[in-house]
């Protein structure tokens, strides 16, 4: 007993060291091009950086983590434990939001570990509901099984199915191009299953690689914020790779901490997006950012990322 206690007090201690590291490093600035940007209308922010200008390689993507965790669980039982977004699929991407992280397993239920909540169907509606009221955003889709769990029978076809009009086929020429090169497409669908086949060029589906990140699972904030720094150094500028690259701004419950809610948790480095932008920068890797998703993401993470947008369409980044 006396020994577990020591170690949650060392934990402790630890956790409060690295916020105050963060904290420290925050008087530093949070200055980088386009960080006073701020869009007028977040549902339509890429219709307003000019589609004709706006190359897929420039944007620099908000993204949720556990996209669809809402309703997750039962409400003041597990919900705690799983639900990473507090926001409907359609009421991130109005907010901003353009990539989206979903895990399922077998029967096409959205899952969280070994919590369950609604079907895949909801989520697909609310995106058809947004392309419908846009008509220049566009949405990088990710959706994969669930560990634990086998994949969904025949589901590349019923995704095929359900969002073929607007499907952008997997093809390198992809991050050269323009939104309105692409347009009336506006779904990049990355399909990861476990055990199926990986989806092939040319198809309808992205497969795994085209996603690619570092999950460094902590719940200590400045451990994950020097190491999202460290691997995102190890790849190329945007400009030359032929991936998209996703930094998750999240530490996430660990067993041996007695902190399990995922919300305190992921609060430790949730307002520290913009520090990360400008750390980037202050370390010459600034043209490698892309992907960068949150939890419970708000207007300033979107904010924090469109302003980057906006410069690098403008030439200041």
């Amino acid at each position: 007993m006396g020994s577990q206690f020591s170690k949650q007090m060392e934990r402790r201690k630890a956790i409060h060291t690295q916020k105050k590291i963060l904290s420290d490093l925050k008087t530093s600035g949070e200055d980088y091009p386009g960080s006073d940007y701020h869009p007028e209308d977040r549902k339509n922010w890429m219709s307003a950086l000019n589609p004709d200008k706006l190359h897929i390689n420039q944007i620099v993507w908000p993204g949720t983590h556990d996209s669809a965790t809402n309703k997750i669980g039962i409400p003041l039982v597990t919900r705690p434990f799983a639900q990473c977004q507090s926001l409907s699929i359609y009421s991130q991407l109005v907010l901003g939001t353009r990539v989206l992280d979903i895990r399922v397993q077998e029967n096409r239920r959205v899952c969280h570990g070994i919590l369950v909540t609604y079907s895949v169907d909801v989520v697909l509606n609310d995106v058809k509901k947004f392309l419908s009221e846009t008509t220049s955003e566009l949405i990088i889709l990710e959706i994969r099984t669930e560990f634990g769990h086998e994949d969904p029978p025949e589901f590349d076809k019923y995704l095929e199915e359900q969002l073929g009009e607007y499907l952008i086929p997997q093809d390198d020429v992809v991050f050269g191009k323009s939104i309105t090169e692409l347009l009336p497409k506006r779904v990049i669908c990355v399909w990861k299953p476990r055990k199926s086949a990986q989806p092939k060029a040319g198809s309808p589906l992205w497969s795994a690689g085209f996603l690619k990140d570092n999950w460094i699972d902590t719940d200590l904030p400045s451990t994950k914020f020097d190491g999202n720094l460290e691997h995102l150094s190890q790849h190329p500028p945007v400009t030359s790779r032929k991936y998209f690259y996703r930094v998750e701004n999240t530490v996430t419950p660990v067993a041996d901490n007695p902190v399990l809610c995922v919300k305190p948790v992921t609060g430790r480095i949730h307002g520290y997006a913009r520090l990360f932008i400008a750390q980037c920068f202050a370390k010459g890797i600034g043209d490698r950012l892309q992907v960068v998703s949150t939890d419970f993401i708000d207007e300033d993470f979107v904010d924090a990322c469109v302003g980057l947008t906006h410069a690098r369409v403008e030439g200041k980044a």
